[in-house]
């Protein structure tokens, strides 16, 4: 199974309840999808919709939204700025903004990490929430395979910036700022509060195994739901509310 470690932990659960083994691996949103439509995988995690137009594939699967990502923006723990707007991460990713200086950091060039291509689960929110444009390119030369290596990298650079998930991110040696004047705490994101999230969805193939059903049913379960709220995620039907501003960034 590709997935997110909120997707992790609900098959953790769902393990110790039925003794079903998972095999476990990454490879982001756009692995999970194609991986599943192809029958490679029993199921997949996603944190992006399918997008039929950049591999025909995409449409031969089914999503189960679970859970509420936030997007957390993260630099080096040194960094004292707290907070950035929606105007400066503009202006960060179309490189109007090169030290950290004119953002109330300190006198270092900044450096944006992004991930490869336009279609990774974070790489096409960022796109779509913050510039409505899904092929908006980056100004930047740092650009990296996967998300692991992205976050390890801010962890060493205090010249670095970058976005990505945030149970990812609280596993890391990063500071992650605020977006707005507010951080991505449980509370801001089930209320609409913080705003950078997307949904996560879990992915199978046209005819899912009983088995499979079975895991899906349990993570939309109450056990399930509280076992993503215990991991500070918000699950999805928690925050229906959320929907309506997804469906116009073409998010969900």
């Amino acid at each position: 199974m590709r997935h997110h470690q909120e997707i992790f932990h609900a098959a953790d659960g769902f393990q110790q309840r039925t003794g079903t083994a998972f095999n476990l691996e990454g490879g982001g949103a756009t692995r999970g999808v194609r991986d599943a439509a192809k029958l490679k995988i029993d199921v997949g995690g996603s944190c992006r919709i399918t997008l039929p137009n950049t591999d025909p594939s995409e449409m031969h699967v089914t999503m189960y939204p679970v859970a509420w990502d936030a997007l957390a923006i993260i630099i080096h723990p040194s960094n004292p700025v707290n907070s950035l707007d929606m105007q400066q991460v503009r202006d960060i990713y179309e490189g109007r903004i090169s030290n950290w200086s004119e953002v109330g950091g300190p006198d270092l060039p900044l450096k944006l990490f992004v991930r490869q291509g336009k279609i990774s689960g974070v790489g096409y929110a960022i796109r779509q929430y913050i510039f409505e444009d899904s092929e908006r390119e980056f100004v930047t030369e740092h650009t990296f395979k996967s998300s692991g290596p992205l976050e390890q990298a801010v962890e060493e650079d205090p010249s670095a910036i970058g976005i990505t998930g945030i149970s990812s991110a609280r596993k890391r040696e990063v500071k992650i700022i605020g977006f707005g004047g507010m951080d991505p705490t449980f509370e801001n994101v089930r209320d609409g509060h913080y705003g950078l999230y997307r949904p996560l969805f879990l992915v199978t193939g046209p005819q899912p195994s009983p088995r499979v059903k079975e895991f899906i049913a349990f993570a939309t379960s109450e056990d399930g739901k509280q076992i993503i709220r215990d991991n500070q995620t918000v699950p999805y039907h928690d925050a229906l509310h959320l929907v309506s501003k997804m469906l116009i960034y073409g998010l969900n």
